[in-house]
């Protein structure tokens, strides 16, 4: 016995570095770090409970075998006093149906047979209602039960509750919407049809078999009665057919207090985590703003090297190593991460030839006539550039490329959507031929070279240089970049640009950018040949927070693993 409980707490540094980095995919997301470690010691803890190893056995305990039988003569008094109504028996527990082994003096029940509901009433006065969106899952507590009138009751305000019964939400079970009534609610409490109501027998504590609810192997037995996809569900003849691990009374308490202890402190470790955790974003944050926010050369040593002393402890997140990349882009577009030529043509001058170019392609008829860009203002310019510099508008350096034609034309092209796209690293993340993904409306037509750009939320910064010849969907542009497209990609994706894409998108209903508002953006155009000495820098120091991102991930990995397989030795 002293074994499990040393596994929870000889490895709290384990449970407490495990952590796993949530999906970045969707709007909104940010790749937030999920305490994977503790939310498996939670799991751990629950498991230990049910299977009679967290607390200690005393042999003094009255057996679970007596309990039932008074348990079973409880339930036919109350049956003939008329208070609760004889149920449907169930099938007598055969020996396949069992899960796990539990102590000697524990015995396996049906749920049906160790608890009971209290039938079903229509309000016909003020009630407290108790609906599934008042439970709090993480804490399972019924946090904001509402007060109703008889004449607003739901059809779902049916189900009668008392202090001590335990309700089980059986609609979307996996939310795990379940608590015990833990006080007397006037007016009287009334609880949806959505819960399965237990009200253990014999004075049993409530939150023993809520806890056992919660626990990997209930979870596990409901998945497997389920029905529904897309909103899964099960009957309540399926949840009181259930099995349940009957401790002595005596033991079920010893378990309902040391789970309560061992769950608060998974609470301050997890408090512990997320205060360490936001400390070391904000340092990361502020260091990494003394990089961009320097005025010379001198300070910009200085502040990397600050940074350089600490990179070890700085860099240890996938998100600090995505703010160390836009960092990187941010002084990239700044003028501050490689020197200065002062033998480099001007930008002013590579301005005048594209110009002239745009022309010559108007005059060919390969472009059409632009409608001219108003000059840039002073208040439009985020950040003083080195004197070789120019700030251009966006539709000055590049040419909108529609030439739209018939996907079955080109059935065996591949094409590209915004979902292809990884968000804000200019990574294409998957390619299908335009026979696999389905023949659409009409699509663009791309070269190898441009640069694509998604039209469609264009906050996320899905853009990528197309590696090869397609199609792609009408929510993108085909852009071909009149300057180096590698560098004017790392613009893009850097957030000065994101910043005015964000204002632009805000003034549409539906974000989307037109190509007016796309060419209105103001972009910092370094000299040509700088452009080159930029991208050749910016694809370095990419490629090293990659392969310290690759490292880290390697380890986070070793971690879960640690984690889930200490939880399947403990429970073996």
């Amino acid at each position: 016995m002293a074994t499990d409980q040393q596994t929870i707490c000889d490895d709290l540094e384990l449970w407490s570095s495990a952590l796993l980095t949530k999906s970045t995919a969707g709007r909104g997301s940010n790749g937030k770090l999920e305490a994977y470690g503790i939310k498996k010691l939670r799991e751990l803890i629950l498991e230990l409970a049910v299977r009679g190893k967290l607390v200690p056995q005393d042999p003094n305990d009255e057996p679970a075998s007596v309990l039932l039988k008074k348990i079973a003569a409880e339930k036919a008094r109350l049956i003939e006093e008329g208070k609760i109504k004889k149920e449907k028996d169930f099938q007598i527990i055969s020996e396949g149906e069992i899960p796990f082994d539990v102590p000697c003096r524990w015995e396996w029940s049906r749920i049906n047979d160790v608890g009971h509901d209290w039938g079903q009433k229509t309000p016909d006065s003020n009630f407290t209602y108790i609906d599934v969106s008042a439970i709090d899952n993480n804490s399972g507590v019924v946090s904001s039960p509402s007060v109703l009138s008889a004449s607003d009751a739901p059809s779902r305000a049916r189900k009668i509750v008392e202090k001590g019964t335990v309700i089980y939400s059986t609609v979307r079970p996996y939310l795990k919407n379940i608590s015990v009534i833990d006080e007397d609610y006037l007016p009287e409490p009334i609880a949806s049809t959505a819960f399965a109501i237990l009200h253990p027998f014999h004075d049993m504590p409530g939150k023993y078999f809520a806890l056992y609810f919660r626990s990997p192997e209930f979870v596990k037995y409901v998945e497997s009665a389920q029905t529904g996809i897309a909103y899964p569900a099960i009957n309540d003849k399926q949840f009181y057919g259930g099995l349940v691990p009957i401790p002595p009374l005596a033991e079920q308490h010893r378990i309902v207090d040391k789970v309560d202890e061992l769950m608060a402190l998974c609470d301050q470790l997890e408090q512990q985590q997320t205060d360490s955790i936001e400390a070391h974003q904000i340092l990361v944050e502020t260091l990494l703003g003394t990089l961009t926010s320097v005025e010379s050369q001198q300070e910009l040593n200085e502040a990397w090297t600050r940074i350089a002393d600490h990179f070890d402890t700085l860099f240890i997140t996938e998100h600090s190593i995505d703010q160390l990349k836009q960092t990187i882009l941010q002084l990239a577009v700044m003028g501050k991460l490689v020197p200065q030529d002062p033998n480099d043509e001007p930008a002013s001058v590579l301005l005048e030839r594209i110009a002239e170019e745009k022309e010559r392609l108007v005059k060919k008829g390969e472009i059409r006539k632009e409608k001219p860009l108003p000059e840039i203002a002073e208040e439009e310019i985020p950040c003083e550039v080195p004197k070789q510099w120019e700030y251009a508008r966006f539709g000055w350096l590049v040419n909108f490329k529609s030439e739209l034609v018939k996907p079955e034309d080109f059935m065996d092209f591949d094409q590209v959507a915004p979902d292809s796209i990884e968000k804000g690293t200019g990574k294409l993340l998957n390619r299908r031929t335009v026979s696999e993904s389905g023949v659409g409306g009409p699509n663009n037509r791309f070269y190898t070279g441009q640069i694509l750009y998604s039209k469609i939320r264009p906050s996320l910064s899905k853009a990528i240089i197309a590696p090869f010849d397609g199609l792609c969907s009408a929510d993108m542009y085909p852009l071909e970049s009149m300057i180096e497209a590698a560098f004017l990609l790392k613009a893009i994706l850097s957030e000065p640009f994101l910043e005015q894409v964000r204002i632009a998108e805000n003034r549409i209903k539906m974000p989307k950018l037109n190509v007016d508002s796309l060419s209105r953006i103001v972009v910092p155009l370094p000299p040509l040949s700088e452009q080159h000495r930029i991208v050749a820098k910016v694809n370095e120091l990419m490629a090293l927070c990659d392969a310290l991102k690759a490292r880290l991930t390697d380890a986070q990995t070793t971690q879960i693993h640690l984690a889930d397989t200490i939880v399947e030795q403990a429970v073996a």
